[in-house]
């Protein structure tokens, strides 16, 4: 079901994660484009040569060095049934020693939103990053407002943890963040959101 390194490649219900690929560049970027107004608004400010095939071609090897080195797990979504690219996630950060922990971060395709594909995606590299990676705590962030993500999140066993000011520049300003954790032996109980 999970492998490292290489050939890493993670099984759920409906999705295969693996890393991208050089041929995903034309589903990736018609994914992204038709997607725009939809990810825009929760996303860092895309750089100018987003789209462009160098640009693909770096994150694809900055992928293969990331899982190689043990810093990140990024991965495609891709469904099963078609081989379609619905969108990312990324336990990115990864510390070792006496952290063991990580960040998660996603993206979805405006086609495949609210269809269950991202909360199947992060349960699937939860499981992952606690039983292969052995680590104890992966951390995310959201918008206050983005009110899908943080439901996602609780859905997946993260707890609302705090507010982290001027966290990230997202869509070209500096915003706050709701941060969250989940924890491999978590007996916190329900948080109280803020």
């Amino acid at each position: 079901m999970f492998g490292r390194g290489r050939g890493l490649r993670l099984d759920t219900d409906r999705l295969i994660l693996r890393p991208p690929q050089h041929g995903d560049f034309r589903a990736w970027c018609d994914l992204r484009g038709h997607s725009r107004a939809f990810l825009q608004p929760w996303e860092p400010t895309w750089a100018p040569d987003h789209f462009s095939r160098k640009s693909f071609t770096n994150r694809v090897y900055w992928s293969q060095r990331s899982i190689q080195s043990g810093t990140a797990v990024p991965l495609f979504l891709i469904r099963r049934a078609d081989d379609e690219l619905l969108g990312a996630i990324t336990l990115d950060s990864i510390r070792r020693g006496p952290a063991q922990a990580g960040t998660t971060g996603y993206w979805i395709g405006a086609p495949f939103a609210r269809q269950g594909y991202m909360r199947e995606a992060v349960r699937g590299l939860v499981h992952y990053a606690f039983t292969t990676l052995d680590l104890s705590r992966i951390e995310a962030g959201c918008l206050p407002e983005n009110t899908p993500s943080r439901s996602l999140l609780e859905n997946c066993g993260y707890k609302y943890e705090g507010v982290a000011q001027s966290y990230l520049q997202i869509d070209g300003r500096w915003r706050n963040h709701v941060l969250y954790a989940n924890l491999r032996h978590d007996r916190r109980g329900r948080t109280d959101v803020g």
